[in-house]
């Protein structure tokens, strides 16, 4: 099995480590890759969208040829998460600042996004929220985290804050508005690695 992290900009190397952490722990054989050019995504069982900030991310992976490979193996069943940015980036539907910015989407998930809804860099916050298929809360880091405002039919709601939609799974595609790779619980990228099966 392959795990591919999109490693252009943002949160790479945390999430490989968790990604890592997760395998071991649940005794998996796989290997975590970066992928920072064309070509690699097809050879991927998996592939992590991280954070960072979504408008270059959404450029520069148009620019290496890796949007179409992203969006080719969504539609073939892969498995992908995206957090924060990754989350952005997965939305149908972006909101007035990412159409002013004219940043890419790969619109592959049935969601309306707002790409800062929790505000700057400086009102970043950690809180426990509730996930779904999780015993017990999980402790969510937000980063100028965005936040999912509409959801279509065939989109669950996995989790919210505060009545802000901030995690959703949609058959293959798993996103989320917080950074799990930023905290030593790993059930988040395991409940990933179900999903790979």
């Amino acid at each position: 099995m392959r795990i591919g992290v999109i490693a252009i900009q943002g949160n790479v190397e945390e999430h490989v480590n968790a990604m890592k952490r997760a395998l071991k722990d649940a005794k998996y054989e796989a290997e975590v890759i970066k992928i920072k050019h064309k070509g690699i995504v097809p050879t991927c069982d998996a592939i992590i969208l991280p954070g960072g900030e979504s408008t270059t991310l959404g450029r520069l992976m148009e620019r290496e040829g890796i949007s179409s490979e992203i969006k080719k193996a969504a539609n073939s069943g892969i498995p992908i998460m995206g957090t924060c940015a990754g989350l952005v980036l997965l939305a149908k539907h972006g909101d007035k600042q990412v159409e002013k910015t004219k940043q890419p989407l790969l619109s592959l998930m049935d969601i309306h996004v707002n790409r800062n809804a929790f505000g700057r860099q400086k009102e970043s916050f950690e809180a426990p929220v509730d996930f779904k298929g999780l015993n017990k809360p999980f402790n969510a880091v937000f980063i100028r985290a965005p936040c999912i405002t509409e959801a279509g039919n065939n989109v669950e709601i996995l989790s919210t804050c505060g009545g802000i939609m901030v995690a959703a799974r949609q058959e293959n595609m798993l996103a989320l508005a917080f950074h799990p790779e930023l905290t030593d619980d790993s059930r988040i990228h395991h409940y990933f690695l179900k999903m790979i099966g």
